[in-house]
């Protein structure tokens, strides 16, 4: 029966169960604590406290994997890239390349809508130091599975080392990958390398679609100019390519 629902409704069954994931004690008692206690800045708000589904156009082409959850982020929210340093780099991007209506993601309500896009993340929960453990990460990989076997996308988009692993984990019982092309900036660069390895820009062959790989958009890469506005605008540009 699943196999003739829409992906609308897969996703919507999936993200119910993602939000009632209790499968890791740890990230369980953080985000819980961390919703409780709350940030000075926040303290009037309701916490999400719950772990983070995916979210975007069911019929999207493009899939962006990103790290975790912030705890003062989408652990407050509920939404991935919201509220926080990152989704304040991340949209106006989006925005400024069609993949979303508007440059702003403040919370659930604030009439965000993306297209062609889907966005989701390596870990559900938000983890103590932004760092979930290998454990954690291998117990929420399934949903991420489900995820790109329910939207196909043509195109994923790592943000970050975590979410490029994730992927090549996902993938590497029917890999036979070579780096087609590593537009890369600067000292990063490097040519006739064909080994999977994660730097931004490179671009892989997947069985079914393309992975594109970006520094993700944490506040100490972008503030540090490890990654910049036009490096990021070129991703985007660069996913819009694979598509045609």
């Amino acid at each position: 029966m699943l196999e003739y629902m829409i992906p609308e409704s897969k996703l919507e069954n999936l993200n119910k169960e993602i939000i009632a994931c209790r499968k890791c004690p740890r990230l369980v008692e953080w985000r819980e604590e961390v919703a409780r206690v709350k940030r000075k800045a926040y303290m009037d708000q309701e916490y999400w406290g719950k772990p983070v589904p995916g979210f975007g156009d069911p019929k999207a082409r493009v899939l962006v994997v990103g790290l975790a959850p912030g705890a003062h982020g989408s652990n407050r929210t509920g939404r991935n890239f919201t509220g926080d340093a990152s989704g304040g780099f991340l949209f106006p991007a989006l925005h400024k390349a069609g993949f979303a209506n508007q440059a702003e993601a403040e919370s659930r309500s604030d009439g965000l809508i993306l297209k062609d896009m889907y966005i989701t993340a390596s870990a559900r929960c938000a983890p103590p130091s932004n760092k979930p453990s290998p454990d954690e990460l291998n117990n929420c990989q399934p949903y991420l599975e489900r995820e790109i076997q329910i939207i196909n996308p043509k195109v994923i988009v790592c943000l970050g080392r975590v979410a490029f692993d994730r992927i090549v984990k996902i993938y590497s019982a029917s890999l036979t990958l070579t780096l087609r092309e590593a537009p890369l900036w600067g000292s990063q660069k490097r040519r006739g390398d064909s080994r999977w390895k994660f730097f931004h820009g490179a671009v892989y062959q997947l069985p079914s679609s393309s992975l594109l790989c970006s520094y993700h958009p944490s506040q100490q890469n972008t503030s540090t100019g490890k990654l910049t506005v036009k490096m990021f605008d070129d991703i985007w540009k660069k996913a819009k390519e694979l598509l045609k």
